[in-house]
């Protein structure tokens, strides 16, 4: 089964903060193909440009690369974005392009603590 992580499962993740992804989260992971939306990617190098993160998105790619077997999604973006068009439920365009995402690649589970991601697309898992 494929999975998507979403940016913040992704950072704790990498960063080794295990303890504050769920267990069921944690058994999703271990028994998954990982994939990371490329919308994700973009989040992560901004939360290293303001400081919310210490690592750059590419580094936590390749060590999730390295350790988990993660890839970057590599659906198109006008895909991904067709897909987008239809979660009118946020504004933020993160979380939007990122739920798209895994709606676009067959309605795949994406692993997230968000609660309203969790809200509006049932396949959350955390």
């Amino acid at each position: 089964m494929i999975a998507y992580l979403d940016t913040h499962t992704a950072l704790w993740l990498a960063s080794g903060m295990t303890k504050r992804i769920s267990s069921r989260a944690i058994k999703a992971i271990g028994r998954s193909e990982l994939l990371l939306p490329s919308m994700a990617l973009i989040e992560l190098e901004i939360l290293f440009e303001i400081r919310r993160s210490q690592v750059r998105a590419q580094d936590i790619v390749r060590k999730l690369e390295h350790e988990a077997g993660l890839h970057v999604c590599e659906l198109p973006f006008s895909t991904i974005a067709s897909a987008a068009l239809n979660e009118n439920w946020t504004r933020d365009p993160f979380d939007r392009l990122i739920v798209a995402n895994a709606k676009a690649n067959g309605f795949a589970p994406l692993i997230s603590a968000d609660e309203n991601i969790a809200a509006h697309y049932p396949r959350t898992l955390w």
